[in-house]
């Protein structure tokens, strides 16, 4: 089965006048999304940007000014993606993170066994006992895209987003999981909860997460 967002060749998009998307090619894996972070560390050394934000195989690039040589900055982005290269030194801090899967913080858990032809406790064991990396951050202050899933627990989207789950939910999407950093919607399939807080405003550093750190979830207890 070929991953979500896998791409032929690089891709680079105007995102308003001061920005441009940077989409890599290749599988949507831990080894493409290192590049990614090789590439942010180089473009961001940059004197004319403003930031370099790494997104799920994607690269996000803000400039001080307006851009007035798009063609420029182009060429020298696949210029620097081809020489983008992991420098080993990626590994980030390890969290072991506890996890009431099932029950009203699992709603989706029997969905998701459904769907797979396993049981609900198989989805659980088979997901807990995968070590996750923190790809990206985004969708919310704290969240981070973690990949990625064992392809037995592969499974699209939510046809039907939920409006609204609590924060520490944790779900899977695709080829991803995450837990929530804060209440909100999801399109994605909800199947525990954890007291672990992602996000707290009232922090000196208020977010959680940072790219490159490992997960692993901790099976707490599976609540019919």
């Amino acid at each position: 089965m070929r991953r979500d967002r896998e791409r032929k060749a690089p891709h680079i998009s105007p995102m308003g006048l001061g920005a441009v998307l940077f989409e890599a090619p290749g599988a949507f894996d831990l080894d493409s999304q290192r590049r990614i972070w090789a590439l942010a560390k180089a473009v961001g050394r940059w004197p004319e940007v403003q930031e370099a934000a790494p997104g799920m195989t994607n690269l996000l690039v803000s400039f001080h000014t307006p851009l007035r040589e798009p063609d420029v900055v182009e060429k020298a982005l696949l210029d620097a993606w081809t020489n983008a290269r992991p420098s080993g030194s990626e590994e980030g801090r390890l969290f072991e993170i506890p996890v009431v899967y099932g029950g009203e913080g699992g709603p989706d858990l029997d969905h998701m066994a459904q769907e797979t032809g396993l049981s609900r406790r198989e989805v659980v064991v088979i997901h807990a006992e995968r070590e996750y990396t923190v790809f990206a951050l985004g969708s919310h202050p704290g969240y981070g895209y973690l990949g990625t899933v064992d392809p037995r627990l592969f499974i699209p989207r939510r046809q039907v987003p939920r409006i609204s789950v609590p924060a520490g939910s944790l779900s899977i999407g695709g080829w991803q999981t995450g837990a929530s950093a804060s209440a909100g919607p999801s399109g994605w399939h909800t199947i525990g909860l954890t007291e672990q807080r992602f996000f707290d405003p009232r922090s000196a550093d208020p977010v959680l997460l940072r790219p490159a750190d490992r997960i692993r979830f901790v099976v707490e207890n599976i609540l019919p």
